[in-house]
């Protein structure tokens, strides 16, 4: 119920090459066939220019994403990349197919934006790897707004006026990306949704560099890819049994922590059923759900009978568990 277009356009036969656009189209495309589980998550397509006989030229690009968009009514995601050459002037933007000659006979970013508005696919997104990509969306008539009708989203390496980088044969914006898919980008249930992609690059470059430009209509972000959770499902989902309450601490003693020191035999000796749930609290812990209280860390707070309780964040999946979301 997913599928993806991917192109990576190296060669131009008017323009100057590029370099590392067909690996970071075979990245993308790795990146979103599976889960990190190994289960199936996108079908694509792979487009790639990579040389005089290898071309994608504008009416195989054109073609190819209005079969994406086209006849989507049972899909629920439409995904396009494209990384390869942009062109922006007066009349618009444009993603340039090999065969482009001058930057405006290149693919228009108001076709593609047009095909994904009037899909049927429940959500479309447009990723976009290119120079002045962040024109994509943008109206016409009034520059300041965009034209992205609900369920669509653009996520572009630049802002309209930017170009968009290589570094190390591959394409700044792509690299963080694919980070972002492969978990970096993951929140505490495992999902990486086009907001927390879009976050994850936009901390990780500097007001100095290019910008990332993120434009979205919709009522819910979908999740692009299922990773690996740095907590387990099983035990987040006992926050309310630790913490049944809104603002409730969670009273710790000795018998949770398993580890002795030396002249310690006045002290209880451990509970396994204490130190089963401590384990779970300290992995609380390191995710960011839960903190000690008057202690520096869980081992303190137990072995001085203190307390843990949880942060704003451990509040917000509470909350969560308790309405069932989790």
């Amino acid at each position: 119920m997913r599928k993806a277009l991917i192109v990576g356009i190296n060669y131009y036969c008017s323009v100057s090459s590029l370099y590392g656009c067909v690996d970071d189209a075979h990245a993308v495309r790795a990146i979103l066939e599976r889960n990190s589980d190994g289960t199936v998550n996108f079908s694509t397509v792979l487009l790639t220019g990579t040389g005089p006989t290898d071309l994608v030229n504008r009416a195989t690009l054109r073609a190819r994403l209005q079969d994406l968009f086209d006849g989507s009514g049972n899909f629920e995601t439409a995904l396009f990349y494209f990384a390869g050459h942009g062109h922006v002037e007066s009349t618009g933007g444009y993603l340039l197919a090999s065969d482009t000659s001058s930057g405006n006979d290149g693919l228009s970013l108001s076709d593609v934006l047009t095909f994904a508005n009037q899909s049927k696919a429940r959500n479309r997104i447009i990723i976009l790897d290119s120079c002045h990509s962040g024109s994509a969306g943008a109206s016409l008539i009034a520059s300041d707004f965009a034209e992205v009708k609900e369920g669509t989203t653009i996520l572009t390496a630049s802002t309209a006026s930017q170009y968009a980088n290589e570094q190390n044969g591959a394409g700044v914006f792509t690299t963080l990306l694919v980070d972002a898919l492969s978990g970096a980008a993951g929140n505490l249930v495992g999902e990486v949704t086009p907001g927390s992609i879009y976050a994850h690059i936009d901390q990780s470059l500097g007001p100095w560099d290019q910008r990332p430009v993120f434009k979205t209509n919709v009522q819910n972000f979908v999740s692009l890819r299922r990773v690996q959770p740095p907590i387990a499902l099983t035990e987040l989902q006992r926050i309310t049994e630790f913490f049944p309450v809104h603002g409730q601490d969670f009273p710790l003693d000795p018998t949770f922590e398993p580890e002795r020191q030396a002249g310690e035999a006045s002290i209880p000796p451990p509970d396994p059923l204490n130190t089963a749930k401590f384990a779970i609290l300290q992995k609380y812990n390191r995710v960011g759900l839960v903190v000690p209280v008057d202690a520096p860390h869980m081992w303190h707070a137990a072995m001085g009978s203190k307390a843990c309780r949880l942060t704003v964040l451990g509040e917000h999946y509470r909350r969560l568990r308790e309405k069932g979301r989790i």
